[in-house]
């Protein structure tokens, strides 16, 4: 065999080998990256800083929680995109169960309200606050605190408004369209296969039954009445009292306090001053909390924005993706 053969045989040889050390290199590190990026992406939504707000005993504190946006668990967000994260938020509410140096909560609310059930979540987690730490929470709402947004404000020690706030929206909605017409008339039929006879309840492609209608009902009748006993126990005002509002109306400021509804104009400022004064926390250290922004956590958190859609995108996705399924909100009908 000539030199130049077994130069080439050898380079051959060597290409094929590189190949495969290549592949299966690549494969192992594209696992362990992404690997890597998701518990990095953990890390950093589960573990929270703080920021100072202002400056005190940082044996006494005040926290300042954001409700900021419809309350929904959309997933993690992270701290680079923006609208409420019901994941990190609650992580906020579970670190002041746990640490005796809160001493009280401005819970800063400027939402239509959401889901029934994410706005069950903070509520009961603030109600387990009151009940095991015995601290005061005063409710500063922005310029919406509707639905939901009032639901997670009734059980604070005092509520506070601005003369523009809408509030109010008490009750329960739920919705889905019928464009079974709109099909019928470009020649579109439906072909169904279901086990039962309620299986396809609230169908865009059929119209609902009464007896189907009457089974939500009972199911939204539930949830209203939840409603309602939160906030006849948060206001201390009787059922009766609270359904004379709670139909569904939205409110301003004013309208809100004469209500019983809220109990002072302020801004959040001056709620955190109201705060203080009310419990003798004239020199407390005020914070909020911030996900944590390590190097590894923002290098992490970047390279997941690269990789996967933004907030925005992920929201339209996930409100696409829930269309077919209809579901229960403490929701202000405007959004």
């Amino acid at each position: 065999m000539k030199l130049k053969q077994i130069i080439a045989l050898i380079t051959v040889a060597a290409l094929i080998f590189i190949s495969i050390a290549v592949n299966v290199v690549w494969s192992f590190v594209t696992t362990d990256f992404s690997t890597a990026m998701e518990e990095i992406q953990e890390e950093a939504l589960t573990n929270t800083g703080i920021k100072v707000l202002e400056k005190g005993d940082a044996t006494n504190r005040i926290a300042v929680l954001e409700v900021d946006g419809a309350i929904q668990d959309l997933g993690a967000t992270g701290m680079f995109s923006s609208g409420y994260d019901h994941t990190f938020f609650m992580k906020q509410l579970q670190d002041i169960r746990e640490d005796d140096s809160v001493k009280g909560i401005v819970l800063a609310v400027n939402s239509p309200g959401g889901g029934v059930l994410e706005s069950a979540d903070i509520y009961d987690a603030l109600i387990a606050i009151q009940e095991e730490r015995e601290i005061p929470i005063y409710v500063s709402m922005g310029g919406m605190a509707a639905s939901g947004g009032y639901y997670i404000s009734a059980p604070a020690d005092k509520i506070f408004v601005n003369r523009e706030t809408i509030t109010g929206s008490i009750g329960v909605i739920m919705q889905a369209m019928n464009y079974s017409e709109l099909a019928e008339k470009v020649g579109i039929s439906f072909n169904t296969i279901k086990s039962g006879e309620f299986k396809d309840m609230m169908s865009p492609n059929r119209a609902m039954t009464d007896r189907e209608r009457n089974l939500l009902q009972e199911m939204l009748n539930d949830s209203y009445e939840r409603f309602v006993e939160i906030i006849a126990q948060g206001r201390e005002m009787s059922v009766a009292d609270v359904k004379k509002v709670a139909d569904g109306r939205i409110m301003n400021g004013r309208q809100a306090i004469e209500a019983g509804l809220a109990d002072e104009f302020a801004k959040r400022a001056e709620v955190i001053e109201a705060l203080k004064k009310d419990f003798g926390l004239e020199n407390a250290q005020v914070f909020s909390y911030s996900q944590n922004q390590g190097f590894a956590s923002l290098f992490g958190l970047k390279m997941q924005q690269m990789l996967r859609p933004d907030f925005e995108t992920q929201m339209v996705a996930k409100l696409l993706s829930d269309n077919g399924a209809p579901r229960m909100m403490y929701l202000y009908g405007e959004y």
